[in-house]
């Protein structure tokens, strides 16, 4: 059985976004050990220098690097990463568990995403699209498609 953790900047203070996390989180036991690792959020100033902006994915990078197991297989949530169909996504699931790569760590950026340390070390970059997404929704978006991977790699019914 795979061990996912999911590594994100921040805490989710919505409780629409908790309910829907939590349901999934309980739908992957059957298939994952799945672990949520929250990282410090830093507060990002209204008047952005790009020095500034730079300091701060730099010290939640540290931090969310503090939460990643050593030998992790690392997915980088990456606006700019290789976009994957929800079956080519359980392909890649099942390619790594049949390579040996059960610890795997899907890592979610804060307001302004990841810093470029995290993305360069990251053994996969994955973009779920072009557009811009809530970092907190991100991880209920993720886990629904982590979900469906499962679902696809045992060839049950699932939704399209």
């Amino acid at each position: 059985m795979q061990h996912l953790d999911i590594v994100a900047v921040g805490k989710v203070r919505e409780n629409y976004l908790k309910e829907g996390i939590n349901e999934y989180l309980k739908r992957l036991r059957a298939y994952a050990q799945v672990t949520i690792k929250e990282g410090p959020e830093l507060k990002v100033p209204e008047k952005l220098t790009p020095a500034r902006s730079l300091e701060v994915l730099d010290a939640e990078g540290r931090g969310l690097q503090k939460l990643i197991k050593p030998g992790a297989y690392t997915i980088a949530l990456d606006r700019e990463g290789t976009m994957l169909t929800s079956t080519e996504l359980a392909a890649k699931l099942a390619d790594l568990a049949l390579g040996g790569r059960n610890e795997l760590a899907f890592i979610i950026g804060g307001t302004l995403g990841l810093a470029p340390a995290i993305l360069e070390q990251a053994d996969f970059r994955l973009s779920f699209s072009r557009f811009t997404f809530p970092h907190q929704l991100m991880r209920l978006i993720l886990l629904e498609q982590i979900f469906r991977a499962y679902k696809i790699q045992r060839g049950e019914p699932y939704h399209k």
